[in-house]
């Protein structure tokens, strides 16, 4: 089948989590570094077949895109250009990072080890992938 590959966008650094082939699991793979994202997707896509991108779509409350949308979006073009025939969704990211905090809390993390943005990030892809795997099975 292939791999859905998800991402929580941020402008310093991006969360990503994968699937494994069945496309049954969602677990964490990594943070990078924004500005080497499309670098590390263009290995990644060499390496494993990936047959989506999921990517995290913040919104507030009321439903409207949050003002993070202004700078996803030309990732989005980016992403698109570069990897033309692996399909994008977007997944409702609302409450990913609170709720990954909450995962680390209930994981028995110290305190330092939660403030590890990195982590949070990389949880937070994980929550986004399994919302849209949920969505699709």
């Amino acid at each position: 089948m292939g791999r859905v590959l998800a991402l929580d966008y941020g402008r310093k650094r991006t969360g990503i989590a994968v699937t494994d082939e069945l496309q049954l699991i969602a677990s964490g793979l990594t943070t990078v570094s924004t500005f080497e994202l499309l670098d590390f997707l263009k290995q990644y896509t060499q390496d494993e077949k990936v047959v989506r991108f999921v990517v995290g779509e913040p919104r507030q409350m009321n439903n409207m895109p949050s003002e993070s949308e202004t700078f996803i979006a030309p990732f989005l073009i980016q992403l698109n250009n570069n990897f033309p025939n692996i399909p994008i969704a977007r997944q409702d990211e609302r409450f990913t990072s609170k709720m990954a905090v909450q995962t680390m809390i209930e994981g028995g993390l110290k305190k330092k080890q939660r403030r590890n943005k990195a982590l949070v990030d990389e949880i937070s892809a994980t929550l986004i992938l399994q919302a849209y795997l949920n969505t699709i099975q």
